[in-house]
């Protein structure tokens, strides 16, 4: 990875929850440093378009599937060292929802949702529209999905 791939700072505001404006969230000030990169992070890729496959064999790609997307943000938080599969995020971290980043997997997806905002590829509440990486204040019910989280987070 290069020093420069990943944010080192970013937008944020006061609280425990990220807020979005024009499509880009601010990280809350009292998050651990490992949450507000990972937001910043994926504010880099709200001009990405979605391409199958993008963000598996590297953290840089011209285009970003789900879990390439939520690779990408883990490794700019230094929780991951390489991107994994939607499958591998089955079994990442630890079960269950966490404080400030929790990661919804099943075969075949993965969306994450990082303090209070829903990072995903598809505009679930919509069922049309562009499928990319972006954030969403939406909720998506996590039926079908298991939910896990970065230790500690």
């Amino acid at each position: 990875m290069s020093a420069d791939l990943f944010p080192d700072s970013g937008p944020t505001v006061s609280g425990s929850k990220a807020r979005l404006r024009f499509g880009r969230a601010a990280a809350p000030r009292n998050a651990p440093l490992p949450v507000k990169r990972a937001i910043w992070a994926a504010n880099q890729l709200r001009h990405k378009p979605y391409r199958y496959g993008g963000g598996h064999k590297s953290f840089q790609d011209r285009g970003y599937d789900c879990s390439g997307t939520i690779s990408y943000v883990l490794g700019a938080a230094g929780l991951i060292n390489a991107p994994l599969s939607s499958t591998e995020f089955r079994r990442y971290g630890e079960p269950g929802p966490g404080k400030w980043i929790t990661i919804y997997a099943r075969e075949g997806h993965t969306f994450a949702v990082i303090a209070g905002l829903r990072l995903d590829t598809t505009p679930f509440e919509r069922y049309r529209g562009r499928w990319a990486p972006r954030w969403y204040t939406a909720y998506r019910p996590p039926r079908g999905f298991e939910a896990r989280h970065p230790v500690g987070l």
